[in-house]
This record gives structure tokens, sequence and C-alpha cells, in this order.
């Protein structure tokens, strides 16, 4: 994209924004509805560019990608009134008489860069919160998801207003040139390092980011659980969820020595239950996104120190982008597979002498965005909410936390900047501004000069709330 077509765009987009187009209710609730027609419309287009992106099966586009993308914008419609309405505070009696008041406003000209993983639902989630907002926005969806990006390309101009929402498609040149513009936000969902990137762009301009990023999300699994429902659950919250291609699945296990081997069956179990003998041949399972990713898990599964841990599966189909569900035994807490995010079907299993010893192993890794604990122990369970520092927490679950609009998603430290969903979009959005009007009766002499020591008295018990002071000060005393 060349930068004068990218100034341009941008031009458009502020031009628009300016006229106040994006601002007023009624062009908001019809740009809503109108995403919410494309999903449901749409709905067969979406799930066959997910499959040529990601061959994701059609059950985990739907709920994963299609309905929580559905329910997004059904949420925000039916609260988008309730959002957009001032907020009524206190007023104090140093501003008597008087009324204060939170009035949100659109930020402006916004910039969504997406990622692949999820491309349908992580591109139009933000772009439902920042329509919400009043915006006027760029979509740049991955080109890592190709076929989803050009659904984008071509959909969203047919149902939403072009002047005021634009898709650009490209890559590395085409993202740079996006973020030499500047910005009121920029919304990225991605990894670490090109976040590091984005937020040095932003500098140049002093554009607020959000980042959604990612980590290595641990679970702690207690003895004291259903360890049937339990095993199921990480299972689905694991490869059920992109094949492990996800920023908030299970990044690695941690339980105790003695409850390691009991829970390992449980993992196979149900593992071959889900999939079958031949998990390669699975239709339930995702591909890996492309053959740079491919090699990048397998090169973590060649190291000498990590292939002698594989307990169950580790086959590979390169041909087919294709890892089978593959679960580790106590690999070295070194190794490269416990540094860096995994992001694929590869689950290491650590163990520790007790479950209390898991909260230090965590807390020494940075911020993930997610954390699991599997427990009945209710005391565990407040411990581990009190002093585990994650972008989200879920109790006896995986993943589907995302699914309640009334909780913030988003990370912590190194696993991002910024949260949304629900509100939380409209949020992230829009700017709180803070409105005080007075009124002409009961003027205070004492703040105006000449400063006399009986004003400053008046003044400094009418601050700290003396009803003498307050009493004095609208009797109009200490007078000029």
């Amino acid at each position: 994209m060349e930068k004068i077509k990218a100034e341009a765009v941008v031009e458009d987009l502020r031009a628009s924004f300016k006229a106040g187009k994006t601002k007023a209710y009624e062009w908001r609730v019809s740009q809503l509805e109108g995403i919410a027609r494309m999903i449901m419309e749409r709905e067969t287009e979406i799930m066959e560019a997910l499959q040529s992106d990601l061959g994701k099966p059609n059950m985990e586009a739907y709920l994963h990608e299609i309905s929580l993308s559905k329910s997004a914008c059904l949420f925000a419609l039916k609260q988008l009134k309730e959002w957009m309405k001032p907020e009524k505070v206190p007023a104090v009696i140093t501003n008597f008489p008087s009324s204060a008041k939170i009035v949100v406003e659109p930020l402006g000209v916004v910039l969504i860069i997406s990622t692949w993983n999820y491309p349908f639902s992580l591109s139009i989630d933000p772009v439902i919160g920042a329509i919400a907002a009043g915006n006027a926005l760029v979509l740049k969806p991955s080109e890592i998801a190709p076929a989803t990006s050009a659904f984008f390309a071509k959909y969203l101009p047919e149902y939403m207003d072009n002047s005021c929402i634009k898709v650009v498609e490209g890559a590395i040149a085409e993202t740079t040139t996006l973020l030499e513009q500047k910005w009121d936000k920029i919304f990225y969902t991605g990894n670490g390092r090109v976040g590091r990137i984005v937020m040095a762009a932003a500098a140049k301009h002093l554009t607020p980011v959000a980042l959604e990023l990612g980590g290595k999300s641990p679970v702690v699994v207690d003895s004291d659980v259903n360890l049937k429902v339990a095993a199921k659950r990480i299972v689905v919250g694991k490869w059920g969820c992109n094949n492990g291609q996800a920023c908030i699945a299970p990044d690695y296990i941690i339980t105790t020595k003695s409850f390691a081997s009991t829970l390992v069956e449980a993992l196979k179990t149900t593992l071959e239950r889900f999939y079958g003998k031949d998990p390669l041949k699975s239709a339930d399972l995702s591909r890996i996104v492309n053959s740079n990713h491919f090699k990048r898990l397998t090169n973590l599964l060649d190291d000498e120190n990590v292939s002698s841990k594989i307990l169950y599966g580790g086959m590979q189909d390169e041909k087919q982008l294709k890892i089978a569900p593959t679960l580790l035994l106590d690999v070295p807490h070194d190794s490269l597979v416990m540094k860096e995010e995994i992001f694929g079907p590869l689950l290491p299993i650590i163990m520790v002498e007790k479950l209390e010893d898991s909260f230090d192993f965590i807390n020494s890794m940075p911020k993930p965005l997610a954390a699991y604990l599997f427990t009945n122990n209710k005391k565990l369970e407040k411990y581990f909410i009190r002093n585990v520092s994650a972008g989200g927490i879920l109790i006896n679950d995986v993943a589907l936390h995302i699914s309640n609009p009334h909780l913030p998603f988003g990370g912590v430290g190194d696993s991002g900047i910024g949260a949304y969903h629900g509100k939380f979009s409209f949020d992230a959005f829009s700017h709180k501004k803070g409105v005080l009007s007075r009124g002409y009766a009961a003027d205070i002499p004492a703040r105006y000069p000449p400063y006399t020591p009986q004003k400053q008295w008046v003044l400094r018990h009418l601050i700290d709330g003396s009803w003498w002071a307050i009493l004095l000060a609208l009797l109009g005393f200490p007078r000029d």
C-alpha cells in the first residue's frame, strides 16, 4: 500500500467522522444491524473461509467464531442506548451549586489489526466495539488467513457504510504503511514481538493502543476434582480450540507427582475418545495454519530433551499440516517448549511436590492471558485467585470466560494492554469526558483576591467539609 493511498484513506475517514456521521445513535444501530445480517446471511461463506484458512471444523467455526460474534453484536444493539447515556456523578460542596456528569464520546478514526487463528471473530468483535462507540475505522485482517481477509474485503462494503468503515488487505508492507499514519487508537491482536512494533509506531503520534497478546496460560490440576469432567474440559479447551492455536488455550499443566500418572491416563482416554486412535485423520481437529508454524512446532518436538518426554501423540503429517495432540511429561524447564508460547497441539505436564509450589512457578513466568485451576478446595481457589496474576482466571473449566460479555477480556503485563468484550469493547474505543455545570447563585467571595487570613480560614475549612465554614461561605463571609 502506497503511503499516499494510506493517507487518502485516513483523510476520507476523518472527513466522515468530522461531519458527525458516526456519532448518531441511528447510524451506529444501522451498522451493527448490518454486521448481524452479514453473519446470518453469509454463515456458509464464513465457514468456507475458515475451512480454507485453518481446516476449522464447522462446529468449531460456529461455536467459537460465528455464534460469539453474533452474540456480541446483538448484545451491543441491546445495550447501546444505555451505554451512550451520560453518567450522573455526585457534586461536591466546593462546587455548589453545580451538577456533574461523565459524557462518553468516540475517539475518532481507529485502526484494528487482526490475527489469523480466529480470523473472523477476532476481527469483527473489536469492529463491533469501535462502531458502537461511534468511530470511523480501518480493519486490517491477517494475510495469514487470506480467505477470511478476502471475505471482509468483499462483504463489509456490502453490509456497511464504506465512507466510515474500510478494509485494507495486505501483509507487512501494508501494515507498516498504515502504522505510519496518525490514528486516534490502534487495536492490535497478535504476538508480543509485533505488539512492540505497534507500540513504537503509535508512540510517534502519542496514539493510545490496546494490545491483545498471549502467553503461556497454565492449568493447575488438583487431585480433588471430578477427573472425568476435568479431563474433557482440558482436552476440548486445548485441542478443540483450533488444535491449540488459541491465545487462551492451555499451554502447560501443573499437577503433583503423586497425581500425574492418573491425570495422564484420563487425558489419554479422553483424547482417544474424542479424536480416535489416529487423530491425524480426525475431521474434528484443525490443521496447523501454514508450513512455517508447522516447522516451528516440529522443531520444538525435535529437541532431544523434549522428544524423549512424549507420552502420547507426536505424529506428524507435513503434507496435510497436521500434528496429533501430544502430551509431554516433565520436560526441562529451560527447554524452548517451556520458554515460548506453544500455540499448537503440544501440552507439557509439569510435576511439583505440592500444588502450592505451582503458584511460584507461574509467577516466575511472564503474566499469562489466562490461568486455570481445577479443584474442589475453596481455600486453594481463593489463594489462586489472590496470588496468581493473569488477564483472566477460570476455575474448573477452560476458555469459557470469553463467552460472558459482562467480563473484561484482555491481558496484563506481557499478555496485553487493555480489555474488551461487551461494554468493555465500547469503553475501549471511547473517551470519558468529565462535565461540570454551575449556576451563578451562592458565589463565594473567599475564592477571590485580595486574599486575607479570614478568607484562607474559610476556604481551608470549606475544603475540609466544616459546616461552619460552609454556612459562612454561603452567607458571603468574609466580604471583600
